[in-house]
């Protein structure tokens, strides 16, 4: 029983780390929901709880290599595995319907994706940038989107 409890506590941050890591978690999935709120309204399939979890699930990936005393490139080569599998994940999103001019899923997947990066600043401890990037999505998605559909709209 000794060893169970031993490995358990393996590893376990100090206060301050811990006090860093649930911050940062907790901010990534907060800045994910805020980008999941937009999309969830406007009844996109990703909605708060996908972009919470992708948020949240990058961060972890960059806080454990800091955590674990990884190197700056061995951490970038995290990052840009994480930046070729959340690609996976997007195309998922993507669909082609009958039309061959109609694909939709495209915005949803891309949303995941910057929500993605989102998660690696937070990981990082880069809050503006995280910060500033949840802005300019929430402005692309709500005041641009509707931007466009009324410039459709209007008669020639």
């Amino acid at each position: 029983m000794e060893i169970f409890l031993a490995e358990l506590v393996t590893g376990l941050p100090d206060e301050a780390q811990m006090a860093r890591i649930i911050i940062r978690m907790t901010a990534a999935a907060l800045l994910g929901a805020v980008v999941g709120f937009q999309r969830e309204r406007m009844g996109k399939s990703a909605g708060i709880r996908t972009h919470m979890l992708v948020a949240l699930a990058t961060t972890l990936f960059v806080v454990a290599c800091l955590e674990s005393g990884m190197s700056q490139s061995d951490l970038s080569r995290v990052i840009q595995g994480l930046a070729a599998g959340i690609g996976f994940i997007g195309a998922g999103a993507i669909l082609k319907l009958r039309d061959d001019r109609e694909i939709i899923g495209l915005t949803t997947a891309a949303g995941i994706w910057m929500t993605a990066a989102i998660g690696v600043a937070v990981g990082l401890g880069r809050w503006g940038s995280a910060a500033l990037g949840v802005i300019l999505t929430w402005v692309i998605l709500s005041i641009i989107a509707q931007l466009k559909y009324r410039l459709q709209k209007e008669p020639d």
